[in-house]
């Protein structure tokens, strides 16, 4: 990643043919893995290509349950490690800027398409961005949307008590509010990209008509949770956000909450993590069937991508 001036782990999953190694991947005391073929050849065919970036925080094994599934489907998969805001390489001092997410993806499609094996699989008119959390706005970012600094620190000052992630995001360390409106309000898309899904996407208050009028056509965006399980931060209806979008397909699970994205969660997950004074991203609302609110996902972005 020139722009980083540091390299960045990508995972890319495509439909397989013959040969490989079968493995379980992303398997740990927390989260169950899901099996996988290491080097297998890959299926004759054009594929869609799904660009996803993580939450923040996040990794590429986060969403693997979602990789896998749409890569079985027919579809090629690119997970980009996003330097500066992954787990174990968290500096939100520079993750804020949120642009260099964007251009991650880009540098991880040019590898795709210059790849001499994928890049000859690669169906053009589908591609998607897509992503969880601070990734759906990367996703939406690179699909056309712009940011609209004055308007997202605005919501943040007046709403820090209540707007996840606010407070870090305006603190002196990582001082959202002195970023540069020409950096921060840039058009940061990518021409290739036709598709853009967003799952409980990140920075979506603030914004206005010019912010979104360049987004592409169609954007499905996936909210989870409702009432008191549903994150302000990530809300989409409320901020105002789908107002501003036409044809937009959206989808709202429920029981649910933000954390329903994540991979599906061993026993003794939700111990360990208290231990570790970690997020309780476990412990789902009462009645939620996580393996649904997965299924649910995998369908809606699969009928996006026509699989």
């Amino acid at each position: 990643m020139p722009h980083h001036g540091a390299d960045a782990r990508v995972a890319i999953w495509y439909p397989p043919g013959a040969g490989g190694t079968p493995t379980l991947y992303a398997d740990n005391p927390v989260f169950k893995g899901v099996e996988a073929t290491l080097d297998a050849d890959v299926a004759p065919g054009d594929f869609p290509v799904v660009l996803f970036s993580h939450g923040m925080g996040g990794t590429d094994r986060a969403q693997a349950w979602l990789a896998s599934e749409l890569a079985n489907r027919g579809a090629i998969v690119v997970l980009v490690n996003h330097p500066n805001s992954t787990w174990g390489d968290f500096d939100m001092t520079e993750g804020v800027r949120h642009w260099t997410r964007a251009e991650d993806l880009s540098t991880a499609l040019d590898m795709l398409i210059d790849d001499p094996v994928l890049g000859g699989h690669i169906d053009r008119s589908r591609i998607m961005a897509a992503g969880f959390s601070y990734g759906g706005w990367t996703a939406l970012s690179l699909g056309g949307m712009t940011g609209n600094l004055e308007g997202i620190v605005g919501v943040c000052t007046a709403q820090i008590e209540t707007m996840e992630a606010c407070d870090m995001l305006l603190s002196d360390d990582v001082s959202m509010q002195t970023q540069k409106p020409e950096t921060w309000n840039a058009s940061y898309a990518d021409p290739r990209v036709t598709l853009a899904a967003a799952i409980d996407p990140g920075f979506v208050w603030g914004l206005d008509n010019s912010d979104t009028a360049a987004l592409v056509p169609g954007p499905l965006l996936i909210g989870l949770g409702d009432g008191q399980t549903r994150m302000s931060a990530t809300n989409f209806v409320e901020s105002g956000l789908v107002a501003l979008l036409n044809g937009a397909h959206i989808v709202q699970l429920a029981p649910a909450f933000h954390f329903s994205a994540m991979p599906l969660c061993k026993p003794d997950a939700p111990a360990i993590l208290e231990a570790e004074a970690d997020d309780p991203v476990c412990t789902d609302p009462p009645g939620t069937d996580r393996v649904a609110v997965h299924s649910a996902i995998i369908e809606a972005i699969a009928d996006t991508l026509g699989l």
